[in-house]
């Protein structure tokens, strides 16, 4: 959405300034994206005052002028138009200024006189395409007078990115209603030069699918995608060029000025975020407007002179011979309002958005109405809307209102009702807010607000712009932002825990943070989108740009660009990672996602320090090697690393391959370190939950057993059995060695293990020998192991 400053503070009748604008934008859910100065180049032409005009000596068609700046020096210029005359006030660009052309003025010698400057045309300025003579400007102001601040064209385009759930921001209406509430001043309509005195009906909503208005019949067929269509006639109307002050409004937001009639449809469109549609009435057959559903085998040549295929079922607007209009997205060239134009038929209607957002898909026709009209747009502002309009054509383009406006509105309706706890607002912002202050916040926003102190709560009756606004915690978050948040408090304040565990994918991809970060990794996150990255990679349908036309099947292609970003920025050491999810092509056309984690690193080892010089040295492949192994330890720890070429692999225990690291290619710096990374999938399978064990404060007893063990029976299978003998007092087992020699029983080996008893009180020799006991009885019934005596 593009917003003029200055439309704006007309609306809220103080000045704004622009990086305040921006800040309060932002806290208000609309941020600035850009702010583009508007007639920039137009800041050294000043207005100027000729006082005298003569014949040039050398030329007939040149003119020698006396020029009254604003200085104590009178300039002398040379100007070819044939409309310059003594006492005029004209723009002129002093030696040194520089036109919106890029064309810098300087002193010049013409047909052998010197000119000091130059008289402007409104096209040099670029404010117009006239050519022929001077802009001649009509006023009495001093000479000197900067020419931006004497048009009031000082103003600078906003930018706004507007989220999908705000359609009322897309008007300066909109707009000025949030920053209203934000500056706490009320806000009104720009005037209408011209349209003070307008005396128009009132505009009656009908309960009917038809009717007629101005001898032309209006009617909604059933099906169609059109909850209320209102209209009005006006006869009699001169289309032309728009005023000065409406072609400069529409300029200013980046719209081309058309005619009057048309830029008045668009002016309420930008203002109130409504669009309308007019048409010439003399080229509507019958005349009648039809809302309907398209036939099959429709086509209608729209505005932009493109001949279209309608799909059956599209919502239009047709007459007596056929298809006029695209409902809601664009209207047809047969009926386009010219300059022989007398009598105009105007529309305000409410298109249901996902009918048209389908029809819009299916022409590739997106639009300014579009846009607004798929967002949603006031269904009970209809009438204001196109009362706006009527008032507008009638003081720009003349013509007289042809009876009372129609407004067809089938099945009428009202704002939704929402009952607004006050207690509930405290518990969720931990903020107690007095009623009135709740009210003040609903009402800024356009609610209706009726207290019930009895019942604790308010009845808020939600305005017809805000359709986001659907349940009690919506209103709760309208409060917080137009109270502000910055004094909502920051303590943390006791809550209920949930029952609902984390996704395994989730913690597993947790944990690899941690580890990573442990490791001296800085995680980035960035788009899952971009080049091709392997031959079956997933290209997406409707991409972004060229540039970003596939869905990623690897992590490391994006690591290694930002390598190169930061080798761009002259940064030599980089250690980053990713955790993110990767696409590959899956059965039905649909991706498969998978979740991976990938890291890069280059450069130095450690931290420059005195005793290496000041020259670390860099990482090497088996730094990488020992990275690799951690993080397969992290993200898929039933996975082994094995050596693969010039780098390692790591497989599950099925043999497929979950990993790989190695040397990677990239376009480096002459002073850069080889770049190196890794890339592993995440297993979900829980992980082992690490218990608490504190440390011991009793001494432990070991003792040292030397076994002999029969044939097939494994050292795994006798601890086993020492453990669930030793009981709780076997705090630990292991093996010290394995001995095969002539001198033991045949068929025997020995194995030597160490147990470690512990008690929570020291042990005493008689209960570290029972254990010993218990251990061996047990070892000798179960798996005839013996104690080995020599």
């Amino acid at each position: 959405m593009n917003a003029s400053r200055r439309w704006l503070e007309e609306m809220l009748r103080r000045p704004l300034d622009s990086r305040e604008l921006v800040d309060r934008l932002a806290m208000l859910g609309a941020p600035v994206d850009a702010i583009v100065p508007l007639h920039a180049g137009l800041d050294g032409i000043v207005v100027a005052l000729v006082e005298e005009v003569r014949a040039h000596p050398n030329a007939d068609r040149l003119r020698l002028c006396t020029v009254n700046d604003g200085t104590t020096e009178r300039r002398k210029v040379v100007c070819g138009a044939s409309n310059v005359v003594a006492g005029g006030r004209y723009p002129f660009a002093p030696i040194g200024a520089t036109l919106p052309g890029g064309l810098v003025i300087e002193k010049r010698k013409l047909r052998g006189e010197v000119s000091e400057g130059m008289l402007c045309s409104s096209r040099e300025l670029g404010l117009g395409a006239d050519a022929d003579g001077l802009m001649t400007l009509e006023t009495d102001a001093a000479p000197g007078t900067p020419l931006r601040q004497l048009l009031a064209l000082d103003d600078e385009r906003l930018v706004l990115d507007v989220p999908p759930t705000r359609p009322d921001l897309l008007g300066h209406k909109g707009i000025a209603r949030e920053l209203g509430a934000a500056y706490n001043v009320q806000f009104r309509l720009a005037l209408i030069p011209g349209a003070e005195a307008a005396n128009l009906p009132s505009f009656r909503p009908s309960v009917l699918a038809s009717g007629e208005v101005g001898g032309v019949a209006v009617r909604i067929e059933p099906r169609a995608a059109c909850a209320r269509f209102a209209g009005a006639v006006i006869r009699g109307v001169k289309v032309g060029p728009s005023a000065e002050w409406l072609r400069r409004r529409l300029e200013a937001v980046g719209l081309r000025s058309i005619s009057n009639v048309v830029d008045a449809t668009n002016y309420v469109m930008l203002e109130l975020g409504q669009p309308l549609h007019a048409y010439d009435l003399a080229r509507v057959a019958g005349p009648a407007l039809i809302v309907r559903r398209a036939r099959a085998g429709e086509r209608l040549v729209t505005l932009d002179g493109v001949e279209r295929s309608l799909a059956e079922g599209t919502t239009v607007v047709a007459d007596a011979s056929g298809v006029s209009g695209i409902g809601g997205v664009m209207g047809g060239r047969a009926s386009e309002v010219s300059e022989a134009t007398t009598d105009v038929f105007l529309e305000a209607a409410w298109w249901h958005p996902g009918p048209l957002r389908s029809a819009r898909k299916a022409l590739g026709l997106p639009t300014e109405a579009s846009q607004r009209f798929e967002r949603g747009t006031d269904l009970w502002a209809i009438p204001d809307a196109l009362r706006r309009c009527v008032e507008l054509v009638l003081a720009t383009a003349g013509g007289r209102l042809a009876g009372e406006p129609l407004d067809l509105w089938p099945e009428p309706s009202t704002p939704p009702r929402i009952f607004l706890r006050a207690a509930r607002v405290g518990q969720v912002l931990g903020l107690e807010l007095p009623a009135h202050e709740l009210e003040r916040c609903l009402v800024a926003v356009g609610a209706t607000v009726v207290t019930k102190p009895s019942e604790g709560r308010l009845a808020v009756d939600v305005p017809g712009w805000r359709p986001d606004l659907k349940e009690e915690v919506d209103l709760i978050e309208e409060i917080a932002r137009i109270h502000g948040y910055g004094a909502l408090p920051d303590t943390l304040r006791p809550f209920r825990p949930g029952n609902q565990t984390d996704a395994p994918m989730a913690l597993a991809a947790d944990l690899v943070r941690r580890g990573f970060v442990a490791e001296g990794l800085y995680e980035v996150i960035l788009l899952p989108v971009g080049a091709a990255d392997s031959p079956d990679a997933v290209r997406i349908l409707n991409p972004l740009s060229a540039e970003h036309g596939f869905l990623r099947g690897r992590l490391l292609p994006g690591l290694v660009r930002q390598a190169e970003a930061n080798w761009g920025n002259q940064v030599r050491d980089i250690r980053l990672f990713e955790v993110g999810t990767v696409f590959r092509p899956g059965p039905g056309g649909r991706p498969v996602e998978s979740a991976h984690a990938a890291g890069i690193f280059t450069g130095a080892r450690a931290p420059a320090h005195w005793t290496d010089g000041g020259h670390p040295p860099d990482c090497d492949r088996w730094d990488l090697e020992g990275l690799f192994e951690r993080a397969v330890s992290l993200a898929n720890p039933g996975a082994s690393v094995q050596v693969h070429g010039e780098g390692w692999i790591a497989r599950a225990p099925d043999g497929r391959e979950v990993g790989r690291a190695g040397p990677l290619e990239a376009d480096a710096a002459p002073w850069a370190a080889p770049l190196l990374g890794f890339e592993v999938e995440i297993d979900p399978t829980p992980r082992p939950v690490p218990r608490y064990r504190p440390l011991p404060t009793t001494p432990a007893a070991i003792r040292d057993l030397a076994l002999l063990l029969p044939g097939g029976v494994t050292v795994a299978t006798v601890q086993g059995v020492v453990r669930e003998a030793g009981g709780p007092l076997l705090e630990a087992v292991a093996v010290l060695d394995e001995y095969r020699g002539g001198e033991l029983p045949e068929g025997r080996r020995s194995v030597a293990l160490r147990l470690t008893l512990r008690g929570r009180e020291t042990l005493r020799d008689a209960d570290a020998e029972e254990v010993i006991r218990r251990i061996l009885t047990q070892l000798g019934q179960a798996l005839d192991v013996t104690l080995r005596t020599a």
